[in-house]
């Protein structure tokens, strides 16, 4: 007969494998089990607990806990757009441009912008950086974890919590007031002002050309919810990556605020996001940051009962 011990760390390790699989499988079978978007984002957020207690702590792990989160968000994320019909009936379109419009004293920045430096049917080299520089994003949040994983690995907890809170805080906005890019807002005339050109999409001109056949697939896994732009995640998170390897050091810390400034100016000049979508994400990014201290010890006791469920996994 099993000693208490073993029994019990056996339905620990059970239930953590049970609620692994059940995270991982959650948002691939939304669709075909009609799940609900609550049930998805909470039995995915589950995963990266569970990992922990079935998994002693390396920096493998830290990398797979990081994959889980990410997995939870681009689930959350792209789930309001599961159904696009309904989303275009909530999305809002015209208080960012008014907006904006206040801010350019009648024409949107991104117009004022595209009219000032581009030529229709052209994409020059500075443009060929912005729009690189848009790409790039992918990697950029991420990247920054993983160099603190690598180099400061003191300072990795902090800084991983740091970066997906803001993204993760983020999806309360798109889900709460689903708000069209200016891209979107133009392709549907609500920035016509008798006046030519028109709002240009230079990332799809571009990726069209430099990617050709390759470009819808890719445009379509990356995309996920074209109606998410309030705030903007791109900037909120590249910021809060800025401040983090200005932590490190100098270096570090210059390429990361030239890298925040180059993607700010790309997403308005592209017509990706307007300057109140960055102004949005960047008060996201400085309220995690105040928050932080605040929401520490709470973290922290979560923190010691996975490591709790940790041990007594182990028997």
């Amino acid at each position: 007969m099993l000693a208490p011990a073993v029994r019990r760390s056996t339905a620990i390790r059970m239930a953590a494998c049970t609620a692994l699989a059940a995270g991982f499988a959650a948002p691939l079978v939304r669709r075909r089990l009609s799940l609900p978007p609550p049930v998805v984002t909470a039995t995915a957020a589950t995963a990266p607990f569970a990992l922990c207690v079935l998994v002693p702590r390396s920096r493998v792990r830290d990398v797979a806990v990081l994959g889980l989160q990410m997995w939870a968000y681009v689930a959350t994320y792209q789930m309001p757009n599961d159904d696009p019909i309904a989303l275009e009936r909530r999305v809002r379109v015209d208080y960012p441009v008014r907006a904006d419009c206040a801010i350019g004293r009648g024409v949107t920045p991104t117009m004022r912008l595209q009219r000032a430096f581009g030529r229709p049917g052209r994409i020059n080299g500075a443009e060929r950086v912005l729009i690189w520089s848009h790409w790039v994003w992918f990697f950029v949040p991420h990247g920054t974890t993983f160099y603190l994983l690598l180099r400061h690995r003191e300072r990795f907890p902090r800084g991983a919590c740091l970066i997906y809170a803001t993204f993760d805080l983020g999806l309360i906005g798109y889900w709460a007031v689903p708000t069209a890019p200016p891209w979107y807002a133009a392709a549907r005339g609500h920035m016509a002002d008798g006046r030519t050109p028109e709002l240009r999409r230079m990332m799809v001109e571009y990726g069209e050309r430099f990617w050709e056949s390759n470009w819808q697939p890719l445009y379509g896994f990356l995309g996920g919810n074209p109606l998410a732009a309030m705030p903007s995640l791109h900037f909120a998170t590249s910021v809060m990556a800025a401040h983090l390897l200005s932590e490190t050091g100098v270096v570090a810390g210059a390429v990361g605020w030239s890298y925040a400034a180059t993607l700010g100016v790309a997403l308005v000049y592209l017509g990706e996001h307007y300057v109140v979508d960055l102004a949005a994400g960047l008060a996201l990014t400085e309220g995690v940051r105040r928050a932080a201290p605040l929401a520490a010890p709470v973290f922290e006791r979560i923190a010691a009962g996975v490591q709790g469920l940790e041990a007594r996994s182990r028997g």
